[in-house]
């Protein structure tokens, strides 16, 4: 790995690490927990659809794990983790099979995250009773995975002007 990848890759983390932190002084829930904006996502969005696929997903875990440690809690890293692998499978295999454009990537990213955190939630308290979330949480990851997948693809189309941040890393 050269030196300008790790300098990239090193940045990435700090910005998913600074968003995740934004997002956590930002109240959004609306009264219901598990609703985020998922700003952090921008990231790992940018890294996948630039072919950055591992690397990415160590950002994901990177991230989950330091940022669960900063501003959160055990439980939160297990929801998170728990969201964030689901999430990540579903959107390399959908960019995978080309069908979705980033935005719909994006949007099903963030509602595997919803479903990764709900089953999470379910195996540790061994209910169901979180069930009566799941279309607020539908609803809620359609929206800000739709901003965060536009706000990702004005992004890439940015950083492809940049030859620093090239494939050639």
């Amino acid at each position: 790995m050269n030196t300008r990848k790790v300098v990239y890759l090193g940045l990435c983390l700090a910005l998913a690490l600074i968003l995740s932190y934004v997002e956590s002084l930002i109240p959004f829930g609306f009264g219901i927990p598990g609703i985020k904006l998922g700003l952090a996502n921008i990231v790992i969005l940018i890294l996948v659809f630039q072919d950055m696929e591992k690397e990415g997903f160590a950002i994901q875990i990177a991230r989950v794990l330091l940022a669960g440690f900063m501003f959160g809690s055990l439980s939160t890293i297990i929801y998170s983790l728990a969201g964030g692998i689901l999430s990540f499978a579903v959107i390399i295999l959908l960019k995978k099979i080309n069908l979705f454009s980033i935005r719909g990537v994006s949007v099903a990213g963030g509602t595997a995250h919803n479903i990764g955190q709900l089953l999470a939630a379910s195996f540790i308290v061994r209910t169901n009773v979180f069930s009566f979330y799941i279309p607020y949480l539908l609803i809620s990851s359609i929206i800000t995975g739709f901003l965060i997948g536009i706000t990702g693809s004005i992004i890439i189309k940015r950083v492809k002007l940049n030859t620093f941040w090239s494939k050639e890393l």
